[in-house]
């Protein structure tokens, strides 16, 4: 293993080999540009060569975006690049401790999804509920979420919704971090994780992290040569407890990132807080 502090990943997409075909066809059909990590020892992968790179480059702990198919036949589909129910269970069951589950909800399904969410939440590998935001094109104070954030309170887990615009053929208002402000007043015990950096509009993702002690910035899909001073300054300030460190795999590859974690210019307490003890904060299922 690699000294210390350990890494936690908040946000990862399927890291099963077959996704990696899914994923181009998704990237072309939204007309992302964007590259994803193809170097064998930074991309997709199988369990046991995930867990040894992880032991490798000293994360301790993915939590791996999760869903059932839904087949809506259109370019706003997530659940494709997400793990299915029974392959995320195998992975957490036979690598305890390593692989966590943000459950994908899908405000859709009407209650059917919430009783669905509830089933899945008995699981305690289960360690948050994800909103993939542009899917649904909701904002966060949408009364279609709200049971949603009742069951969160109930079970003592957080929520994770992108925040920010969306990279592909999607709109992008529902994705503004103002809309955790009501949320976040109304359901004081739940944790918010703006996740994606809420680019381009950190400035209101920080501030709604600094208004709220239960809203978090989540810091994945962007490695930290690619935030704004604004970030970095907040990390270094009154962030140090508040920004999650994530990869949101592939699109940003756990040893492609090492380097820059290594390089942030913050205090080791601020470092390991980012990097690992925020993230056991916030996501309480996380093995103690």
């Amino acid at each position: 293993m690699s000294p210390s502090p350990r890494i936690i990943d908040y946000m990862c997409s399927s890291f099963l080999p077959d996704r990696a075909d899914v994923w181009d066809h998704a990237l072309a059909e939204q007309g992302i540009p964007l590259k994803i990590r193809r170097n064998p020892d930074d991309s997709f992968c199988d369990a046991p060569a995930m867990v040894e790179r992880m032991d490798e480059l000293g994360y301790e702990s993915i939590i791996v975006s999760t869903s059932d198919p839904h087949h809506h036949g259109t370019t706003f589909e997530y659940d494709p690049v997400a793990n299915r129910f029974d392959e995320m269970q195998e992975l957490a069951e036979q690598h305890p401790g390593r692989f966590y589950a943000n459950w994908a909800l899908n405000p859709q399904l009407g209650m059917a999804g919430v009783k669905r969410a509830r089933e899945v939440l008995e699981h305690q590998w289960v360690a948050a509920l994800w909103i993939h935001t542009h899917s649904f094109d909701r904002r966060f104070d949408h009364p279609d979420y709200y049971p949603y954030y009742a069951l969160a309170s109930e079970f003592g887990v957080p929520v994770v919704m992108q925040a920010g615009a969306s990279g592909g053929l999607m709109p992008s208002e529902c994705g503004m971090p103002i809309g955790i402000d009501r949320p976040a007043i109304y359901f004081r015990d739940v944790n918010f994780v703006l996740s994606h950096t809420g680019h381009p509009w950190e400035a209101e993702a920080i501030n709604m992290a600094l208004k709220f002690p239960n809203v978090f910035l989540g810091a994945c899909a962007y490695p930290p040569k690619h935030w704004p001073p604004a970030l970095h300054t907040f990390l270094r300030g009154p962030g140090r407890t508040k920004v999650i460190f994530g990869t949101n795999f592939p699109t940003v590859g756990h040893r492609h990132v090492i380097s820059q974690l290594a390089e942030l210019d913050v205090p080791a307490e601020t470092h390991a807080n980012f990097v690992r003890n925020n993230a056991r904060r916030v996501f309480t299922r996380l093995a103690r």
